[in-house]
This record gives structure tokens, sequence and C-alpha cells, in this order.
């Protein structure tokens, strides 16, 4: 599964996390350059849209929601930290790899 991330200017270990639920990062934008904020693209493609919102402003989300919204693609909004992340990818239905050490951590 591929994920477009919008939002942070370092991930961290959002990557690793990302990792255990069969995700990989198709693309990363930051969400300052301005073009990034008028123009959602490269979301076509990709499974899943996930939105930093503690980056973000109102307009910048909205502009990548309504996107992924007529591309048929699925995305999550939360705050950019692991157990955020990984709350909000269990709602979507995601689940984490049988074999990875953290599967059954929270």
């Amino acid at each position: 599964m591929q994920a477009y991330i919008v939002g942070a200017d370092t991930l961290g270990n959002i990557p690793q996390l990302l990792a255990e639920y069969g995700i990989h990062i198709g693309h990363h934008v930051t969400g300052r350059n301005p073009s990034h904020q008028r123009t959602p693209s490269g979301i076509k493609g990709m499974d899943l849209v996930i939105l930093f919102t503690d980056f973000l402003g109102h307009n910048v989300m909205r502009n990548y929601r309504d996107a992924a919204q007529k591309q048929n693609v699925r995305f999550v909004a939360c705050r950019r930290s692991t157990c955020a992340l990984a709350q909000s990818l269990d709602r979507l239905g995601a689940s984490r790899c049988a074999t990875c050490p953290r599967a059954t951590a929270h």
C-alpha cells in the first residue's frame, strides 16, 4: 500500500510504524511550499493520504481531503505522533503485520 503524506518537516518514527501496517511512503510534502498548499498533486495512484493536522492549515487540509475524495483515495487526519497515527489507522481498518515485534504493543 502506498501513502501520500502531507505535513511535518521530518517524519521521525512514522516510516517504521507505517511499515508495520504494510504501508510504504509514496510521497511526502511538508505543506509549507505554497504550490503544495493550493494544488495537491501526486495523489493519483496512492492508496492512502495521511494529513498531519498540527502542521497544516484548514484550507490545505480541505484541498487534500477533497482531492483524495475525488480520486476515491482513503485519507486519515491526525496529529504527527506514532500513537495518533496508529489509532487513526486502526479506525480505518488497517491491521499490523502479525510477525512485527510491535504488533501487539500499543
